[in-house]
């Protein structure tokens, strides 16, 4: 049935990109609906991606600190034991809580929740399926915000149980004797800390040279060295050939170096990458372009698809697969919408990988200023001399900031340490406004604080800059 509701934005999917463009919508008076197919709203990120992972991240760590490091803070704690069942029940509490707020949200600015999986039916209509019923309903406009899902390989499908994705690795109901994990990056060595710490052994095949490839190279060998250190089996320029069930194991046949070997898990871990999620949108019938390669919509620099009232942002677009980029670009496509002027700094947004410690980056790194020919000062201080990081006992990692030798403006930020993922918000606020690393320098940071760090890589970049000939 067709409804006779009109409105002025309809969004599909209510993960970090559609529930934050619905509110921004809103807020400019714009009449809204958001519809989601899953019973809860939040999206990937709210209930299988970035909240409960780092759930289990800060639960695992606490009790991997209360394991090997209270002692040295005088904290007698006896005999520590694990509780998995209500550590995961703690996980799926934060996201409910987090859920109904989102539900909350839109609710408080009068946007119509949908339940059901949309269908574009026309350039300004969408069918809602929910079971038997469907209902069409009408919109000026129509973002399409729909996010990802995990990249299954071939010979490696997903049961969930035993070979999973991202979204089973969340709720093993037992601590794997030994985890396999195919592929380095983020999410892979995320939750390979997570049970790492629970007490698996932990192997992590990387078919490239290195993990966390994005990373800058100084950045990534000190993660590399510090992981390894931590216990997990890291393997890079090792090949997948295979997997086969082998009782209650998985036989996982590798390559490295043109030698074959097998490896036994009890549970396989398969993290290579996402894909957007564009299937039953009706994409193709609507003459909606996609990437050819990735796959993913063809936007123009107002998020508009090649149907010009229809609009795509976060995991289904190019760029990289991030929340918070998605919600830039939810706001900044509602605000053209409006006949706002609205962009996204895509030099300007951080990367976070939440192992410990953890890893946060903005901008460029060293290898992409070499490969441009830019000329750069690098400024760079250890956590070994930060007063905070040694009254915590954590002082791995370092900061380190890459500016032009020339006019001292920075050109990326890259830490690796205690609260990378909080100090980076200082580093984005810097480049967004164009600072020079003697603006950072100059600033004054509180003492002890792991943001001294900053200041005193800034120190060195500036310095270097102020002499540069």
């Amino acid at each position: 049935m067709t409804s006779t509701e009109t409105y002025d934005l309809i969004v599909i999917g209510s993960g970090p990109g559609g529930y934050v463009a619905a509110v921004r919508a809103a807020q400019l008076g714009m009449k809204t609906a958001c519809i989601e197919k899953n019973e809860r709203l939040g999206g990937v990120c709210l209930n299988v991606g970035c909240i409960p992972s780092k759930a289990l991240l800060d639960s695992s760590e606490f009790y991997h600190l209360a394991k090997t490091r209270f002692a040295d803070h005088g904290i007698k704690t006896g005999r520590i034991g694990l509780d998995l069942k209500r550590m995961l029940a703690r996980k799926d509490q934060v996201v409910k809580e987090l859920t109904d707020n989102v539900r909350q949200l839109l609710e408080g600015h009068q946007i119509a929740i949908i339940q059901g999986a949309a269908q574009l039916a026309g350039p300004d209509q969408v069918t809602v399926t929910r079971g038997k019923k469907k209902e069409t309903i009408r919109g000026k406009h129509i973002l399409l915000a729909t996010g990802s899902a995990p990249v299954a390989v071939p010979g490696l499908a997903f049961d969930e149980k035993m070979i999973v994705s991202s979204t089973g690795a969340l709720a093993f109901d037992a601590v794997p004797k030994h985890l396999g994990i195919v592929g380095g990056g983020y999410i892979g060595l995320e939750l390979g800390s997570v049970w790492l710490r629970l007490g698996a052994k932990v192997t992590v095949i990387e078919m490239l040279p290195k993990i966390a490839a994005g990373l800058d190279g100084q950045v990534g060998r000190t993660l590399d060295r510090i992981l390894r250190k931590q216990g997990m089996d890291i393997r890079v320029r090792t090949k997948v050939m295979g997997a086969k069930r082998a009782g209650k194991k998985i036989k996982v046949a590798v390559e490295q170096a043109g030698q074959a070997e097998d490896l036994l898990f009890d549970r396989l871990l398969v993290s290579v990458g996402r894909r957007p999620l564009t299937a039953g949108l009706g994409l193709e019938t609507m003459g909606v372009a996609l990437d050819a390669q990735t796959g993913q919509v063809t936007v123009d620099e107002s998020y508009r698809t090649s149907v010009p009232n229809i609009y795509a942002i976060g995991d289904l677009v190019a760029g990289p697969m991030l929340a918070h980029k998605a919600s830039a670009e939810g706001i900044a496509a509602v605000e053209t919408m409006a006949g706002k002027s609205s962009e996204v700094n895509y030099d300007a947004v951080p990367a976070i990988v939440y192992t410990h410690p953890e890893v946060a980056s903005v901008g460029l790194t060293e290898e992409q200023v070499k490969e441009r020919g830019i000329p750069y000062c690098t400024g760079s201080y250890p956590f070994t001399g930060a007063g905070r990081a040694r009254c915590m006992g954590d002082t791995d990692g370092f900061v380190k900031i890459l500016s032009h030798s020339r006019t001292d403006r920075v050109l990326g930020i890259h830490i690796i340490g205690p609260r990378a993922a909080d100090m980076i918000a200082e580093g984005v606020l810097a480049m967004e406004f164009g600072a020079s690393s003697e603006d950072i320098a100059r600033t004054i940071h509180g003492h002890p604080t792991f943001a001294e760090a900053l200041m005193e890589a800034a120190m060195g970049a500036s310095q270097c800059s102020i002499y540069a000939s």
